[in-house]
């Protein structure tokens, strides 16, 4: 493998690891927190791609776009909460999966009625459609360069706001012992909202970031949902240093072993089979790595003070 396709390969997993950390950030916070599973979190994730489609359809501006994908994403969180979610938290865990299970259909076919069943795409502004000059033999576009830098201010963002706030207190306080909180006479159905608002726009960031570069279709973040909670295991439940960390080296295994185990493979077998079967057992290296941690570090690798 040249030393150009290797940095291209590991740009691509920092850009996919960032995005997978957007979307398991606020899913460790929902479930670190209020113990909630949400399995339409990446439901959201989609959303946030259809509101981007949509928004740029309609002001023709692509940062206005982004805006206002955000502000409707949050607004989409705290509806869903209001109206569905907050009548689960004490219900069994069962009941949410089926619930939120209910939502994933219904938004999934939604979609298909209202933008069709067909993959849409989202044209980049001029200003993000190039590509940059990073080595003489390697060119990089733009925006998978402004995905990794704007992944990595979240992460900084998240983090101050999580360890020096008091928002970021009551969240840590809320991840380990919800019921002291409770009893010292915090509101925590309004931090219970504030956190799944959070999240929810944390999806539909992620969502609004890989419209222009992955196909918008119903039923995109399904795939995103089963890899976040991977995230989320490997890294610890609540933790969202945990989180940022496991992304990266899902992102990071992910992209790098699909081309190594092809390569490697191509060494035994016929080039044709092994490019067939080499992504296939890439694929599964993220699961052995979850396997391992929970055979060996069941609290994940950075696991919220005080969890269990």
């Amino acid at each position: 493998m040249s030393t150009t396709l290797l940095l291209i390969l590991c740009l691509n997993g920092l850009q996919y690891g960032m995005l997978l950390f957007l979307i398991s950030a606020g899913l460790t916070l929902v479930f670190g927190v209020m113990g909630f599973i949400n399995l339409a979190h990446g439901v959201q994730y989609m959303v946030g791609a259809y509101l981007l489609f949509a928004f740029t359809g309609l002001t023709g501006n692509f940062m206005l776009s982004v805006l206002l994908s955000l502000l409707c994403a949050l607004a989409f969180g705290l509806l869903l909460e209001f109206f569905v979610f907050r009548h689960l938290y004490t219900r069994s865990h069962l009941d949410q999966v089926l619930a939120t299970f209910g939502i994933i259909i219904f938004l999934n076919e939604l979609a298909k009625v209202v933008f069709g069943p067909t993959t849409l795409s989202i044209a980049l502004p001029e200003f993000l459609a190039g590509s940059i000059q990073l080595t003489e033999q390697l060119k990089y576009p733009i925006y998978r360069l402004v995905t990794i830098g704007v992944g990595l201010l979240v992460a900084i963002g998240l983090f101050i706001t999580v360890s020096y706030t008091r928002i970021g207190m009551l969240i840590r306080a809320g991840a380990t012992t919800p019921e002291m909180v409770s009893a010292l006479g915090v509101n925590i159905q309004r931090l219970f909202m504030i956190v799944f608002g959070v999240g929810a726009m944390l999806a539909g960031f992620a969502g609004v970031i890989a419209a222009p570069i992955y196909a918008v279709e119903p039923g995109m973040g399904d795939n995103m949902l089963i890899v976040a909670f991977v995230v989320i295991i490997i890294g610890g439940i609540g933790s969202v240093g945990g989180a940022f960390i496991a992304a990266l080296l899902v992102g990071l295994i992910d992209t790098l072993g699909r081309s190594l185990a092809t390569e490697i493979l191509s060494f035994v077998f016929n080039p044709s089979f092994a490019n067939q079967i080499g992504p296939a057992l890439a694929s599964m290296l993220i699961y052995v790595l979850m396997a391992a941690i929970l055979i060996f570090r069941p609290r994940g690798l950075l696991p919220a003070k005080g969890v269990a």
